[in-house]
């Protein structure tokens, strides 16, 4: 397999493989309002305001906007990243806490100790944000209880700024009548359209350029529109077609 690999890289005159579906904020495709995108992203974590919300479809490039939202923020902003929401009630609280290095508390003291950290942090001069990506897989009760970090405040400014990152259904999940309170502290909702039959071309032709391609077209002019028909504006998608 390394070998095949080598090949194709030695044939195209590339130095790395242009479409791999691992997010690399490397291959970043400003186009497709990805580049706003990105910037409003920025914008809104920065705030310490509320809960952001960005809704995208399978495969339409939100984890490498979490990993880039991430990469791009500021030295002054601690992050939490969860890729992995299914933990329960008892354990995501536990689990944030351990990310900042808060050490083990008891159930009932643990929002406390975390509270101070934060605090902590906040006197410093340091924000955090907590990132959680898959969130409409999350369990309702551990939505619920991370919407009470936003709970955490000093008299002008969140301690904690969340972004939840899911799937259509993540607006569905928000809907239930249970979470109205977290629904209630949304304060920007973003959402990651897939990309245009254009602006798709453009992005096949950017990881290329990007991966060391200097030449022409690569791809067939029927071979394209038959890739990008099928894809439908799907970055994943789109890379698993062209490699």
């Amino acid at each position: 397999m390394r070998a095949m690999s080598s090949l194709y890289l030695d044939h195209f005159g590339l130095h790395t493989p242009p479409f791999s579906i691992t997010p690399d904020p490397g291959f970043f495709f400003e186009g497709g309002e990805r580049g706003a995108f990105i910037a409003g992203l920025l914008y809104a974590a920065q705030q310490a305001e509320g809960i952001v919300i960005v809704v995208g479809e399978v495969g339409s490039g939100k984890t490498l906007m979490s990993r880039l939202l991430l990469s791009r923020l500021e030295s002054k902003i601690d992050t939490v990243y969860l890729p992995n929401p299914s933990f329960s009630r008892d354990e995501i609280i536990d689990v944030i806490a351990r990310d900042l290095g808060v050490a083990a508390a008891s159930q009932g003291m643990r929002l406390e100790a975390l509270q101070q950290e934060l605090i902590k942090r906040h006197e410093s001069g340091h924000q955090v944000v907590v990132l959680i990506d898959e969130a409409h897989a999350m369990p309702a009760e551990s939505i619920e209880e991370v919407r009470r970090l936003s709970n955490l405040e000093t008299d002008n400014r969140k301690l904690v700024q969340l972004v939840l990152c899911g799937q259509p259904e993540l607006d569905t999940l928000l809907a239930a009548p249970h979470l109205r309170q977290v629904r209630d502290r949304v304060v920007y909702r973003l959402v990651l359209r897939n990309l245009s039959r254009s602006d798709a071309s453009a992005y096949l032709d950017h990881r290329l350029r990007v991966a060391g391609w200097r030449g022409g077209r690569i791809f067939s002019w029927l071979g394209e529109q038959l890739l990008l028909a099928d894809a439908q504006g799907r970055a994943r998608r789109l890379n698993l077609l062209a490699d």
